[in-house]
């Protein structure tokens, strides 16, 4: 069975100076954003919202696997992040149209090179959580 390497160099000073910081990662300012961009749905609606405003039926068109109760969260999760912007126009019955925000886009483009290195990466990280499983079951 493989081994786990320990930090080393820059990145355990890092690692370091953060767990002092921080007090191992308890009140991490990253955690702390990552956490909510980082849920099942979070990324799909803020790639769709990068495109374009959309109206809350569009955006469950768009994610058909997504409950609506589960799109409502989480885009409620956004707006409270500062991410998304709703906007409720005065029709009956009441449209409502969702866009990202300037700290919303600004999180995209950041979140856009990771779901990009996802892409590319796919393969490899699937064969090697084979690989991993196998060794877990001879071992």
């Amino acid at each position: 069975m493989g081994t786990t390497k320990a930090a080393t160099g820059p990145l355990r000073t890092r690692i370091e100076k953060a767990r002092e910081k921080y007090g191992a990662f308890a009140n991490c300012p990253v955690r702390d954003v990552i956490d909510g961009v980082s849920g099942r749905w979070s990324s799909l609606l803020m790639t769709a919202l990068a495109e374009q405003p959309y109206r809350f039926g569009e955006l469950r068109r768009l994610v058909p696997d997504i409950s609506q109760r589960m799109l409502t969260q989480t885009l409620q999760e956004l707006q409270r992040d500062g991410y998304v912007h709703r906007e409720v126009f005065p029709t009956k019955p009441p449209g409502v149209e969702y866009s990202l925000t300037e700290l919303g886009r600004s999180m995209f483009e950041a979140l856009l090179v990771l779901l990009q290195w996802a892409e590319n990466n796919h393969d490899a990280v699937r064969a090697a959580r084979v690989d991993f499983d196998g060794q877990r079951e001879t071992a």
